[in-house]
C-alpha cells in the first residue's frame, strides 16, 4: 500500500515536471516566434510590433499589465512608453510619466545590479510610509510584479515588467532568463529603429545640403553668366580705342609707351579670353535643347576648321568615330578645348596630335594625346581646377580643362591624364553609351 502511495506521488511528480517543461518550451517557441518577427519587421511600425509583443509575453506569463519604461537619468524621471493591458484591466500609462526614480529605489538598485526586480505577494511587503514601495503599487491594485532591466552597450536605459491584478503569480528561473532575453530583444529592435531613423534624418539633412547647394550653383553661374556678359561689351570698346590709338599715332608714339599699349592689349586679351571661359563654364547645365543622336566625326571636323592648327603640326584623327546622345555644343567644347591645348602645349618641331577612341563594352574611351611639353604628375588634378594656369605668359582663361571636367561629369563620365614631361600628354575621357 505504501508502495502505491509513493508510486502515484511519483507518477504526480513527474506529470507536474512534464508540465514544467512543456510549458517553458512554448515560452521559447514564443520567444523564437516574436524573434522572427523582430528580425523580418518593417520598422516604420516598430510601435505595433511591440505592443503585439507585450501582448503575447504578458498572456503567456498570466500577467495582467505589460509595460515599457526609459530611465531619464538626467532628470532622474522614469517614464512609461509602452503598456499593454488584459481585458477588464484599467491602463496606468497617463499616469505614470515623469515619476521620480527616488519613488523606486528598490527595483532601480536591482536594475543597476543587472538583477530582475521581484515582487511576488505585495501584500507581504513591509509598511513604509506614503512614498513606499507598497503605497505606491498597491493602490494600482498589483498583486504580484516583476521588472526586468533593459540595458544597452553596457548602459542601463529602462525596464520591462509584467504586473498581476486578479492574482498572485510566481515565475521560476528559468521563466526569469526568457524575460531576460525578451528584454534584450526589445533593446535590439529599438536600437535598430534609432539607427535607421538616424539614417533617415542624415539622408534628409544630405537632401536639403544638396538642393541648396544646386540652388547656389545656379544662383553663382546666373551670376557669372550676366557678370561676363555685361563686361564683354567695354572690354571690346576698350580694346578697340587702344589698338585706333595706336594705329593712328604708331609714327608718333615712343617705342616704351607703344610697349606698354600693347601690353594693355594683351591684357585685355587675357581678360576676354577668362569672361568667355566664364560664359562658357556657366552655359553647360543652362542648355535647354533636347539630347540628339551626335556624330564625332563631324563634331571633331567642325572644331578644326574652327581652330587654327600649326603647319608643324601633324593632325590624325581615327576614322569611323561612334555617334552619341547628347548636346552638340557640350561635345564640341570638350574636343576645341583639349585639341587647343595640345596645340598651345606643343614645343617639338613636328607636332603630332591624335583623336582616337576604344569601344569598352559600356561605354566608349576617347583620347586626345600629343608629344607636347608633357606635364609634371604632380598637377595631374590641378590643371582641371577652374582658374589653373601652370604658366602665365599666354592668353589662356585657365577655364578650358574645367570646361571638359564639368561636361565630362555632366555625362556621367571620367576624365584622366597620362603625361611625360618633354614626351607629351594624352587626355583620356569615358562617355557612357
Amino acid at each position: 500500500m505504501k508502495e502505491s502511495i509513493e508510486n502515484e506521488k511519483d507518477g504526480f511528480e513527474q506529470v507536474e515536471k512534464d508540465k514544467i517543461i512543456e510549458r517553458q518550451l512554448r515560452f521559447q517557441d514564443l520567444l523564437i516566434s516574436i524573434s522572427t518577427k523582430y528580425i523580418n519587421a518593417d520598422l516604420s511600425n516598430i510601435d505595433a510590433l511591440v505592443e503585439k509583443s507585450l501582448k503575447q509575453i504578458g498572456a503567456f506569463v498570466e500577467a495582467d499589465r505589460s509595460y515599457i519604461f526609459s530611465y531619464d537619468f538626467v532628470n532622474n524621471t522614469t517614464s512609461n512608453t509602452y503598456e499593454w493591458c488584459a481585458e477588464g484591466i484599467d491602463p496606468e500609462i497617463d499616469n505614470l510619466q515623469n515619476i521620480p526614480i527616488d519613488y523606486i529605489t528598490h527595483w532601480l538598485d536591482a536594475h543597476k545590479k543587472g538583477e530582475a526586480f521581484y515582487v511576488e505577494d505585495v501584500s507581504l511587503l513591509p509598511e513604509d510610509g506614503e512614498f513606499g514601495l507598497r503605497a505606491i503599487i498597491e493602490p494600482q491594485g498589483i498583486k504580484s510584479l516583476i521588472t526586468i532591466p533593459k540595458i544597452k552597450n553596457n548602459e542601463l536605459i529602462g525596464f520591462i515588467g509584467f504586473d498581476s491584478v486578479k492574482k498572485i503569480n510566481k515565475y521560476s528561473d528559468n521563466e526569469k532568463n526568457i524575460l531576460f532575453v525578451f528584454a534584450n530583444m526589445l533593446v535590439n529592435v529599438i536600437q535598430r529603429k534609432e539607427h535607421e531613423e538616424l539614417i533617415k534624418v542624415q539622408e534628409q539633412k544630405k537632401e536639403e545640403l544638396l538642393k541648396n547647394l544646386s540652388v547656389q550653383n545656379e544662383e553663382l553661374n546666373e551670376y557669372a553668366h550676366a557678370v561676363s556678359h555685361d563686361l564683354k561689351a567695354p572690354l571690346v570698346n576698350i580694346y578697340t580705342l587702344i589698338d585706333w590709338f595706336i594705329d593712328d599715332n604708331k609714327e608718333s608714339l615712343d617705342e616704351n609707351f607703344s610697349n606698354l599699349l600693347k601690353e594693355i592689349l594683351f591684357d585685355v586679351e587675357k581678360m576676354d579670353f577668362l569672361i568667355k571661359g566664364i560664359l562658357d563654364y556657366s552655359t553647360i547645365d543652362k542648355l535647354e535643347s533636347e539630347d540628339r543622336l551626335v556624330d564625332f566625326n563631324i563634331v571633331v571636323d567642325e572644331v578644326l576648321q574652327i581652330v587654327s592648327i600649326p603647319n608643324h603640326i601633324k593632325f590624325t584623327v581615327q576614322k569611323k568615330l561612334p555617334s552619341l546622345y547628347g548636346n552638340a555644343w557640350r561635345f564640341k567644347q570638350v574636343f576645341l578645348n583639349l585639341i587647343e591645348n595640345a596645340i598651345k602645349y606643343n614645343d617639338k618641331e613636328e607636332g603630332i596630335i591624335e583623336v582616337g577612341v576604344t569601344d569598352k563594352n559600356k561605354y566608349f574611351e576617347f583620347f586626345v594625346k600629343d608629344n607636347g611639353i608633357g606635364i609634371h604628375s604632380d598637377y595631374f588634378d590641378q590643371i582641371f581646377k577652374v582658374f589653373t594656369k601652370l604658366e602665365s605668359t599666354s592668353s589662356s582663361s585657365g577655364i578650358g580643362l574645367s570646361i571638359v571636367k564639368k561636361i565630362i561629369t555632366f555625362y556621367k563620365g571620367t576624365i584622366w591624364i597620362e603625361s611625360q614631361e618633354g614626351k607629351g600628354t594624352t587626355f583620356y575621357f569615358t562617355i557612357l553609351k
